[in-house]
Formats: C-alpha cells, structure tokens, sequence
C-alpha cells in the first residue's frame, strides 16, 4: 500500500488504486496555517494527518506527490494558496536578509559600482578645475582638488583657498555650479564608499574571522564573493583558492600555453605584493593553504584563529624569504 498526502488530507491507497483509509484536516484553515504545511511538505516532512496513517498502516510506502485521480481544489482552497504563497515568499525574503553570503556579496558589487562612479567623477572635476587652474599640481594634489572645489563657495573662493594666481579666463556662473556640483557628488560617494567598507569589516569579522585576521577583511570578502559563497570558498582545493581572480590569464595559459598565473587577488596581500618577485608564488601558495584552513574553520564553527595563529603564518612567511634572498639563476647562463 501507498501512502500519499497534500496539505489538505493524506490518503492509503493499495495496488487496485482503491482508498483503503483517509485522514482529512479539520483544523482552521487559514492562510498562515496553510503556508505551515506548505513549507513542511517542502521540506518533505509528513502532514500530522500523514502520520496517522503511517502509524495505523506502518508496512505503507510512503510517497508524499499526488497520484492521478486526486481530489481538486475548490475556490476557497484556491484563494487559500495564494494567500499562503504570498506568505512563505515575505519568509524567503526574510531568510535571504541572513544569508550571510548574499548581504556580503551585495556590499561589495555596492563598493565596486561607488568606485567605479567616484573614479570618473573624481577625474572629471581635476581636469575640469585644471583647465581654469593652470598653476595647480594635479598630480600632487590630486585627491585634494574635489574636496576644494565642493568646499569653495564660487571659483574666486577656491582661488583664494587654493592661494593661486586669479587665473585669465574663468568659468561663468553657470560652469561653476556644474563642477561644484560633480565635486560635491564626488565626495559625497567617497564618504559612502568609506561607510561602506565599515561595513564590510563589520560583517566579514563576524561571518569569516578567522580569515578576515589572516587575509584583512576586505580581501577575504572579495575571496569569499568570488568563490560564490563561504561553503563553497572551504570546498575549493587550495590551489584554485590560490589563482582566483586571475581567471583570464588562467584560461589564456589553457588556450595558448602562455605560463600559468601563480596567483589571482590574493596577491593584494602584502606579504606577497610586498616580498620579491621571485618568492611571490612560494608565498602565495603558503598563503592560500592556510586560507583554505581558516575558511573552513569558520564554515564548520571551528575555535577562530588568533593574533598567534597569524604571527606562525608570518613567520613561515619570512622563512620563505630568508631562505631565497636571491632570484634562481637561469639556466644556460
């Protein structure tokens, strides 16, 4: 005999097809009610009805689809799932916003777009205060000069301020409010950029600590979104953790034999930008197993990593160095 249920009802049914028992929900039927047993037939968990049956008829296969033949719904019954559809969709939302992975893949794209947008807007307002300024360093005070300009008032106040030259031509009225207005927005993006790699920190400290202390927090959440995930990021071997972000020149060095990649944006790290050339992939892979570890500590709630955990890795890292102070010589020389 099969055993089959909906949220409605569970039904026996033996090899003719014959219904040789039935138990049908008496309870209210009200739409947060109904996305209950939505949720648990999802999960494929019996219906308290379903359980009934089982317990009567314990030799019963259970199988938890509908079969042919199966009773419609009515209009009540209708209203009644769309009713509960649309609660169990606020419940998935409400889950998505603890889904650690989604919340730290929102905030980097989030940083990466301001940046994007700061970085245009940023050059436009130099060139643009420049093209008037002629006496002012742009490359000096680069990243000064928007700051400035959304600061003055009107283009003589920024002269002043600046302690320049009045300049031959200056911008109408109406040039000026325009340049203000990109400086303005620029700093204002810059500051949103900063509060939003506060909260980069703040989030990646809590959800991957023990590789935010090794790797920095900002590294490791753009290691963690590239892998698609922190349960994914702790399956990947330690070599592929080694070279992601360098995908391109990995799949060039598949398709023409070029030299393959020794690391992706782990190299951010200063241990590795920062050491000689020549130990940089010896120090990257060193770097990478000891990721793949702590992710996986924090992925499986491991005891997090501490100040000490980090001062070995450094030191296994000036080993790496002390031992290779000089580039390898080259063959045939």
């Amino acid at each position: 005999m099969e055993l089959y249920w909906d949220w409605r009802m569970a039904r026996l049914i033996d090899e003719s097809g014959s219904v040789v028992d039935e138990a049908i929900w008496d309870g209210i039927r009200s739409p947060g009610a109904v996305a209950d047993r939505l949720e648990k037939m999802r999960e494929n968990r019996m219906t308290i009805e379903a359980r009934e049956l089982v317990e009567r008829f314990p030799e019963s296969v259970l199988i938890s689809s509908a079969p042919d033949g199966w009773p419609d719904l009515d209009k009540d019954d209708i209203v009644l799932m769309e009713q509960a559809a649309l609660i169990l969709a606020r419940r998935g939302i409400a889950q998505a916003a603890g889904d650690g992975d989604r919340r730290l893949e929102h905030l980097v794209h989030s940083v990466d777009e301001l940046r994007s947008a700061w970085t245009t807007m940023e050059s436009r307002v130099v060139e643009w205060a420049g093209l008037f300024l002629i006496d002012l360093d742009l490359d000096s005070e680069r990243k000064s000069i928007p700051k400035a300009v959304a600061a003055a008032k009107n283009f003589s106040t920024l002269v002043n301020n600046l302690e320049l030259d009045n300049p031959d031509f200056n911008p109408s009225n109406e040039e000026w409010s325009a340049i203000h207005g990109t400086a303005v927005t620029a700093v204002e993006i810059s500051v949103s950029i900063n509060d939003t790699e506060t909260a980069i920190r703040k989030h990646v400290e809590d959800y991957l600590p023990s590789l935010s202390l090794l790797l920095g927090p900002l590294l490791a959440a753009r290691l963690c979104v590239a892998a698609h995930g922190r349960s994914r990021l702790a399956r990947l071997p330690s070599s592929t953790v080694q070279v992601l972000g360098a995908e391109k020149a990995f799949f060039a060095h598949l398709r023409t034999g070029s030299p393959p990649p020794k690391h992706g944006m782990i190299f951010q790290h200063p241990w590795i930008s920062r050491s000689p050339r020549w130990v940089r992939g010896k120090i990257s892979r060193l770097i990478a197993g000891k990721a793949s570890i702590a992710v996986r500590i924090d992925e499986h709630g491991g005891t997090p990593w501490s100040e000490n955990d980090i001062a070995e890795v450094e030191k296994a890292v000036e080993l790496i160095r002390s031992r290779h102070p000089k580039p390898p010589s080259k063959k045939g020389r």
